[in-house]
Formats: C-alpha cells, structure tokens, sequence
C-alpha cells in the first residue's frame, strides 16, 4: 500500500525509482531498476518476483508493456497487484488491479509513470506527475519533488513509515556497483520523506567531493580544492567534508586556511587529528604536510 514513480531521463538516460509507504523497510520490496535495461516498482499486495523477472524479460529485449503483460499474465492474483516499468527506450507501462485499494490509479507520462494505492485521494498520483514534469532538477530531486506532492495531497490513507530511491546509469558497464548511481533508503521513521531529502542532498556533497578526488589525482588541485568546497556547501553539518577540505586546502599550499577547516573538525572530534597522522603513515597525506597543519594547529592552541 503505497506510491511511487519510475522513470527514465530523457537527457541522462538515468533510469530511477521512488517510493514512499507505510510499510516496514519498503526497499527491498518496491524498487528495481538495472542501468542500461531500465526500472520496475512493484507493490500493492507486493509480487517481490515482479522485479527482478520484469529487469529479466527487459534484457531479453520486452518492451515495458510486454513485460507487464508476460508478469501479470502468470499470476492468478493480478488483480490486487500494482505495478509499472519503464525500459530502455523511455517506453512506459502501468498496471493497477481491479481488487486495488482504493484509492487507487495511475498516469503515465512520457517516460515515467506515477502509481499508488490506498490512497487518502484520488488525487494523489495526478499530484505526483504534475510536480515531476514541472520541476526543474536531476532526476532523483524530481522524483523526490513527485513523492513530495503525493504526500502533501495525503497520501498514504494509514500514514507514513518508510521510503527509497533508487537511480541507475544510463549504460551498464557489468559492474553493477559502478552502475547504481544513487541508492538510498529509510527503514523505518516518523518523516521519512524529509529524511530521504536529507539523504539525497548528502549524497550529492559527497558525488561532488568524488568529483574533486579525480581532480586530485590529475594533478589539478585548484579545481579539487573548489569542487571541495562546493560539495562543503551543499552539506556543511558533515564533519569529514571539513576536514578533507582542509587537508586539501593544506597540500595545496594554503596551510593557513585548511588549519581552520582541520580544527573545526579536530573541535568536534579530536581524533580527526590522529586520523591525518595514520593517512600520512600510508603516504595518503604528505608527511610534510601534516607536520605543517600540527605546528600550525599547535601555535593556534597556544595563541588561544
């Protein structure tokens, strides 16, 4: 009893599932999606098979509505069964039950589908599309947006419990690890949608600060110490995003300024500091480099 949103990004190729229940650890039940072949949410009186055998019959070249047609065909209990895929091509197919709870439905839209049950209103998935094709985003922050409405318009009749996103690349590489872009889940809380929120935008400071490790080992460490600061921004409450941006700023050359960051970290925790000692007895931090940020730390202390 549930609602939730597959989709495909027509500009990334991203293909992505969210979800929001009053159902305990929704995420291993509802969302499935495989980069390159596209993504499935299953539910309402939830067929776990629908997943996995619905990615299956899309790798062996299905289109969305002949996999939903081969899954419901084979299960003499379709009729209380939800569920939508979206493949490859951005094709899109939607199935709600005729023994759904109501209320119950869903639209599809040019890549995506939006689909509930057991819904406060009518109104409810209607909701969802309206806010995914009008926001402005990736396509996590726009199924995230879709969740959003569905909850703002009621929502699930029994209240809230649990949510998931998941997003996968565009093309598989055959390391699936690689491929799923964005992973996250809410097991059990009062609000999980704000928390997924909360997770989303982490999640987003810590692909930026991936994004400055690259810079880093191509040799561009003005671009590294930028992204750094960018991903510091989006979350500026994680401790660790302060401290490696201060090391960094430090390698850099700018000791004075990445010793402010360090003993921010260090303040709230001073095992940060036995941290870069252990980094540096691994060559991961210049031995140099840290003797400079301890002397600079040390005289700081003592000023203070």
């Amino acid at each position: 009893m549930t609602y939730s949103i597959v989709a495909r990004d027509k500009k990334t190729g991203e293909f992505g599932v969210a979800v929001q229940s009053h159902y305990f650890q929704v995420s291993p039940a509802v969302p499935w999606a495989l980069a390159g072949v596209g993504a499935v949410a299953t539910q309402s009186h939830v067929n776990l098979s629908y997943g996995p055998l619905g990615l299956e019959l899309l790798q062996a070249g299905y289109t969305a509505e002949h996999a939903l047609r081969a899954l419901t065909a084979g299960d003499p209990r379709a009729e209380v069964r939800q569920c939508a895929i979206v493949d490859a091509a951005g094709n899109v197919a939607a199935h709600t039950g005729s023994k759904g709870i109501p209320a119950a439905g869903h639209p599809l839209g040019d890549g995506f589908s939006c689909q509930a049950n057991l819904m406060e209103k009518d109104t409810v998935w209607d909701a969802m599309a309206e806010a995914f094709t009008t926001t402005d985003a990736p396509l996590a922050e726009r199924m995230m947006a879709a969740l959003e409405a569905a909850e703002a318009e009621g929502g699930d009749i029994r209240g809230k419990q649990s949510a998931a996103m998941l997003v996968v690349a565009a093309k598989g590489t055959g390391r699936s690890w690689d491929d799923r872009l964005i992973d996250l889940r809410v097991e059990d809380a009062a609000e999980p949608l704000p928390e997924l929120r909360r997770l989303l935008r982490i999640k987003r400071a810590y692909h930026t600060a991936g994004d400055a490790d690259a810079l880093e080992e191509s040799g561009d460490m003005k671009g590294a110490v930028a992204k750094l600061h960018e991903a510091l921004a989006i979350a500026p409450e994680m401790i660790e995003l302060r401290f490696m941006t201060g090391v960094t700023m430090a390698t850099a050359g700018d000791v004075d300024g990445g010793c402010v960051l360090i003993a921010e970290a260090t303040r709230k925790n001073e095992r940060w500091l036995e941290t870069l000692r252990r980094l540096a007895s691994v060559d991961l931090v210049r031995a140099d480099v840290v003797s400079a940020i301890e002397a600079r730390l040390a005289a700081t202390s003592q000023r203070h």
